[in-house]
């Protein structure tokens, strides 16, 4: 997508030893891009979140499972760099779909030809991901346009969290459906949930600012209201892991605005590109491990002072205790339907419609 005119992708490769990167903790107030030349930098962009998004997670894993090959290919390098890239963030699953197709296709290989094997794999797993969230935002913004004709006015639409292009290679996931339907000249606005503790929703208005697209920013608490006043036609989100029975694992606070759009009406979709479905997984609330985040990103806000500079304002003090859960599940009951790139389809058909 554009930044001031100017087309970026939120991760590319840089020759064949650095990938560039999009340093999403210093978004939206400052535009700046950084290069990690190893697997350690990888880990720590991953862990702090200066790349964010299941399928952007996945991608930057790749990458980095390959920059450590260029220091020792051997198997027991491989092997240890497999193993501290998976820990890096335990619940989004494009991190371990990622690493487990690197390694399938690097541990035949001689260590020889294990980096640029490497290198090469991961430039494929990026060109794939972007394929896969421009299939789901052409599937995802007939929904919208659905509900313009039938409304024949814009369409509310409320999100959760971040799921745009900062969120994936390019494109994002439910995000993409909206900057589709609204390429295609369908009349929309967003509503954009702060998605507190982080406050990715920053990143969803400035993604939409950017793409011209009308959207208004609300509290998290705001979306129950707005349902029950008729101001949502549709909610979408995204999704970290997503179980072969169509429950959905995604950014803490998605459980709630399930259970009010249930109660209101209101059609709720997840955004899900085929790599964030776990196969493996029947029961996402028993056996998705929830990852638990530092309690500073709860006790600390981050922005800008009234003078523009960056400020940290400590909400309270360091010894007040934190619970701070980064991610929730929906059940399937509550989910009307999820957009893949292969089409929409109800949570209970998911498994059939990619053959498992």
């Amino acid at each position: 997508m554009k930044v001031d005119g100017v087309h970026h992708r939120s991760i590319v490769a840089v020759g064949d030893a650095a990938m560039r990167i999009v340093d999403q903790t210093r978004l939206p107030y400052e535009f700046n891009t950084l290069e990690l030349a190893d697997c350690a930098a990888t880990i720590h962009a991953i862990r702090s979140m200066q790349v964010r998004g299941a399928p952007l997670i996945g991608v930057t894993g790749a990458y980095g499972l390959g920059l450590a090959l260029r220091t020792d290919a051997s198997d027991a390098a491989l092997a240890a760099a497999y193993t501290d890239l998976l820990a890096a963030r335990p619940t989004a699953v494009n991190l371990r779909w990622s690493l487990d197709r690197m390694r399938a296709l690097l541990v035949p290989l001689p260590p020889a030809q294990r980096a640029a094997a490497a290198w090469q794999e991961a430039g494929a797993i990026a060109e794939e991901d972007v394929a896969i969230n421009r299939a789901i935002g052409a599937h995802g913004a007939e929904l919208i346009a659905a509900i313009h004709r039938r409304v024949a006015r814009p369409v509310n639409v409320l999100t959760h969290c971040n799921t745009g292009w900062l969120a994936a290679v390019d494109y994002g996931t439910a995000l993409s459906a909206i900057y589709t339907a609204h390429d295609a000249r369908v009349p929309l606005h967003v509503w954009v949930d702060e998605t507190r503790p982080r406050n990715q929703g920053l990143l969803t208005a400035w993604e939409l600012a950017a793409h011209g697209i009308d959207y208004t920013l609300i509290a998290d608490n705001t979306g129950g209201h707005l349902m029950q006043h008729g101001d949502v036609d549709l909610a979408i989100v995204g999704a970290d892991r997503v179980s072969r029975t169509g429950d959905v694992c995604n950014k803490i606070g998605t459980y709630l605005k399930a259970l009010a759009a249930h109660d209101n009406g209101v059609p709720f979709y997840a955004a899900v590109p085929s790599p964030t479905i776990d196969w493996t997984v029947a029961d996402a609330l028993a056996e998705i491990p929830i990852e638990e985040r530092s309690g500073d990103e709860v006790r600390i806000v981050r922005g800008r002072d009234d003078a523009g500079r960056p400020a940290h304002v400590h909400l309270v003090s360091g010894e007040v205790p934190v619970a701070n859960p980064a991610f929730d599940v929906t059940p399937a009951r509550l989910v009307t339907g999820i957009v893949t790139e292969r089409g929409v389809t109800a949570p209970a058909a998911l498994a059939a419609l990619f053959g498992q």
